[in-house]
């Protein structure tokens, strides 16, 4: 049996983000905007607190919600995100955001997961959570395949965890979700879209740039540089067939989707990556501006069904673990004073 052996400090996290489109027929059942998004709230909440859902949220102002693990919470809005910072462990809470005089193009909830047992009660927080979406579809009187339901779960781990002294492992299978969700008796529709990908977020540093001939007064275009981090993604994922990939260097910060149910598009601050994980064409998707030094480059390694093995993605994400190792060599990487964070991002969706 495949397994991938990660760092005891790997952390689990679990959101589930539900849509529907804010109608005109909706709208015509209330007074004004501010009626329509307080009774939506009301009975989101009450239905949350029904099925002992301890932390969510109403999101109608068409602000994406990305969800990261820190200590503290904190939200923080942008012209394009609500970034929400948690500990799954202690915080808990419920809060909407809205403009009580605008109209929201679609509502989004947004459910966090809670507790110890993030990747274990996966399963149990999707049947709760849908279950108050086919309440709130009821009360709302909404039509069939009114809402669409995303579930997202990652993992996160320091490649050189094993180089700052963190010795003791646990071994995962990354099993697809929908094998783990029947396990636990949680079908899904038919019509269900997987999606399995990895994400590396690589701090641009001075000596990163060095190593890409940048010298300390770097000079107008960079063109070079970036065809040159190109060409080493390209070889060391080629090497070990990893073929659908993305490198981000232009200051945006990307999110995945599978081309079959979102299409590419760009705004201020994201990207919105599309893939085909059916076709088996190499994908090496590059945006970068010759003008541009980012803070922070991007690197996407996306699955395929054909990286599926014994029902799970555990030599998918070894294949990754050894492509960044020849990129850090080659980058002249840091073990012991740097991190390299990875992402192994798990996400499936459908129309309630």
């Amino acid at each position: 049996m495949h397994k991938v052996y990660l760092p005891q400090t790997a952390r689990s996290n679990q959101y589930i983000l539900a849509e529907f489109v804010l109608t005109d027929d909706l709208l015509a059942e209330f007074a004004d905007y501010q009626q329509c998004y307080q009774t939506i709230c009301k009975k989101f909440f009450q239905l949350c607190l029904q099925h002992q859902i301890r932390h969510s949220h109403v999101i109608a102002n068409d602000k994406l919600p990305v969800v990261r693990y820190h200590q503290e919470s904190l939200q923080f809005q942008t012209p394009d995100q609500i970034l929400f910072f948690y500990n799954p462990l202690v915080h808990e809470g419920q809060q909407a955001f809205f403009d009580p005089h605008q109209r929201a193009r679609k509502i989004n909830l947004l459910f966090l997961a809670s507790g110890e047992n993030i990747r274990q009660d996966a399963a149990d927080l999707h049947q709760r959570c849908r279950q108050v979406l086919l309440g709130l579809q009821e009360m709302l009187e909404l039509p069939a395949h009114a809402i669409k339901l995303r579930d997202h779960q990652h993992l996160t781990y320091d490649v050189f965890a094993r180089q700052k002294q963190v010795t003791e492992t646990y071994g995962y299978k990354m099993r697809c979700m929908t094998q783990r969700y029947q396990r636990r008796d949680c079908l899904l529709p038919d019509s269900t879209h997987l999606m399995s990908y990895v994400t590396v977020s690589l701090p641009f540093t001075r000596t990163l740039k060095e190593v890409l001939g940048v010298s300390s007064e770097p000079q107008l275009p960079y063109s070079g540089l970036f065809v040159q981090l190109e060409d080493l993604l390209r070889d060391a994922a080629n090497s070990r067939g990893l073929h659908h990939l993305a490198l981000v260097a232009d200051g945006t910060t990307p999110l995945v989707r599978n081309s079959h149910s979102d299409k590419a598009r760009v705004s201020r601050e994201l990207r919105l990556l599309s893939f085909d994980i059916n076709d088996t064409t190499p994908q090496l998707q590059s945006f970068w501006q010759p003008d541009v030094l980012p803070d922070t480059v991007h690197l996407v390694f996306v699955a395929t069904p054909t990286d599926v093995h014994d029902q799970g993605y555990a030599r998918f994400v070894s294949k990754v673990e050894e492509c960044l190792r020849q990129l850090a060599r080659q980058l002249a990487l840091d073990p012991e004073r740097q991190d390299l964070l990875v992402r192994f991002h798990q996400h499936l969706s459908y129309l309630i």
